[in-house]
């Protein structure tokens, strides 16, 4: 990638920003939350970045980000921003959770700015699966606000 997202080592807070960045360029939907997603290799520069509804009215940050990535070996040392929880369940039987594609593709570390409520699906699990499967959590709860704050339509 080129432009400034390649430039110099970034922190977390850094990477986070731009994911809240791309969440702002979400259509906007009362059936789905605007969420961003960045991937950051190990050399701290960006292999890809997504957010919901993209590339369809289904499609969620983590799932087309991860998608422009493929088989990408580079994933098993990256980490993946995402302004939400990666979700455990999907509304939309027919695709898989965000939480298995990042299992899928082996990625290390997550971190997520707040936890996805109830507000479409029960009982989401994202960061507990992850743990459980052994990827990195971080959560930046002190950006939660900012990060909600495209989605305040849906009276969270």
């Amino acid at each position: 990638m080129t432009g400034r997202f390649a430039q110099a080592p970034r922190g977390h807070r850094f990477w986070m920003h731009h994911a809240i960045g791309l969440a702002r360029l979400c259509p906007r939907s009362s059936t789905a939350f605007s969420v961003g997603a960045v991937i950051v290799g190990a050399d701290n520069v960006e292999l890809a970045h997504g957010f919901s509804r993209e590339t369809d009215d289904r499609v969620h940050a983590e799932e087309s980000a991860l998608n422009k990535l493929g088989d990408d070996p580079r994933l098993a040392r990256a980490t993946l921003y995402s302004t939400l929880e990666p979700c455990s369940r999907r509304a939309s039987p027919d695709r898989s959770p965000c939480t298995d594609r990042i299992l899928a593709a082996a990625v290390p570390r997550v971190v997520i700015a707040w936890r996805e409520p109830a507000t479409f699906v029960e009982n989401c699990v994202g960061v507990e699966r992850l743990r459980e499967h052994g990827v990195e959590v971080i959560e930046l709860s002190d950006l939660a606000e900012e990060a909600m704050s495209m989605n305040r339509h849906l009276r969270l």
